[in-house]
């Protein structure tokens, strides 16, 4: 933490050295309040060197943020008939196997954009992309949600409006790749998403269209975009990926990497040597709308046996790249709806 330099003492009657190591030891609950005590603590908790120092002394943790329908009508009012269902996000905490839910989006108070896209930059929550929940247009919108304020901000608009596209994030940067647009074309355009600049650049290209892609950042190296189909090519999902180097900036092509024609949304992870699996392949209890979230040494899993079944939520232990079997935790009922998508955030 050499980058910050007080004027004061962090805590009266103590260095600063172990003043610092005091509130890096407090959990990320109680950053809010904390944050209210002076400017000082306000700046320290807000500032991303500091989730890094956090990060390093092993005082974060990893919780899953999950897109959920709701199990009763929308956020605040009952569903009406012929409705979709309304969306919020949960957030599971793995260590004490607590559940709640973030407050809704100002912007759309009565439930998420259908279909929007998560991705965690430096222990916030992005919410990117989807259809309005009264019209079903298309949108644009960038959501950030941070942790220690308890708070969503509104980012800078998506460069277009696109669906059903790849995500992933990396280094205080999100990636999205492919999708189609408001005509329901698909698309071959990559941008990224500078989170501490609020600004989009162009990545150049895939090298094929690829809608209902789905999207792997592995390691600090690479951004894959799995499979997804062509515009002449409508459901027919291709076995290949488009890979971009986050050092070279360059895409490539690895071919064979996906059962040709099967979806890969919400079904793929990272298996025994860093390599691409479907989660719905562990187990007859999660084979229909797997989702598999890593919590470091474990995954969450959710899915159904099958299709309209009840959602099943599971965790898995990964040793050494291998994966064990499904053990299932208890949900309560208002957490217990459809998973849609997810990812982790560490906080």
């Amino acid at each position: 933490m050499e980058s910050f330099e007080f004027s004061t003492e962090l805590v009266p009657g103590l260095p600063n050295e172990l003043g610092l190591e005091c509130l890096t030891r407090l959990p990320y609950t109680a950053h809010r309040l904390a944050s209210g005590v002076c400017h000082r603590w306000r700046d320290l908790f807000q500032s991303p060197d500091f989730h890094y120092h956090r990060k390093k002394l092993g005082y974060t943790q990893k919780v899953a943020c999950l897109v959920q329908a709701f199990s009763v009508g929308t956020v605040n009012g009952p569903k009406r008939l012929g409705e979709l269902p309304s969306y919020g996000i949960s957030v599971f905490e793995s260590l004490n196997r607590g559940w709640y839910r973030l407050p809704p989006v100002p912007k759309y108070p009565n439930g998420l954009p259908l279909f929007c896209q998560l991705a965690s930059c430096e222990e916030k929550l992005v919410v990117m992309g989807g259809w309005n929940p009264v019209s079903y247009d298309p949108v644009a919108d960038v959501f950030i949600y941070d942790f220690t304020t308890q708070q969503w901000r509104q980012g800078k608009d998506m460069p277009s409006k696109r669906s059903f596209f790849a995500i992933g994030a990396c280094s205080g940067r999100v990636y999205i790749a492919g999708g189609h647009d408001e005509n329901k074309n698909a698309l071959r355009t990559a941008w990224v998403y500078d989170l501490r600049k609020d600004e989009w650049g162009q990545m150049g290209e895939l090298n094929k269209e690829r809608d209902e892609c789905e999207g792997v950042v592995i390691g600090e190296d690479e951004f894959w975009v799995v499979s997804g189909y062509g515009t002449e090519r409508q459901g027919q999902f291709d076995g290949s990926a488009d890979v971009y180097g986050f050092k070279s900036g360059d895409w490539r092509v690895a071919e064979g990497i996906w059962d040709p024609g099967q979806c890969p949304r919400s079904s793929v992870g990272i298996g025994k040597g860093r390599k691409l699996m479907n989660w719905a392949e562990l187990d007859t209890a999660v084979r229909v709308g797997a989702r598999g979230i890593m919590l470091g040494g474990r995954v969450l899993v959710t899915g159904s046996e099958y299709q309209g079944g009840p959602h099943g939520f599971y965790m898995v232990e990964v040793k050494e790249g291998q994966i064990g079997k499904l053990e299932k935790i208890n949900v309560p009922d208002e957490f217990s709806g459809f998973v849609q998508s997810g990812c982790f955030v560490e906080i």
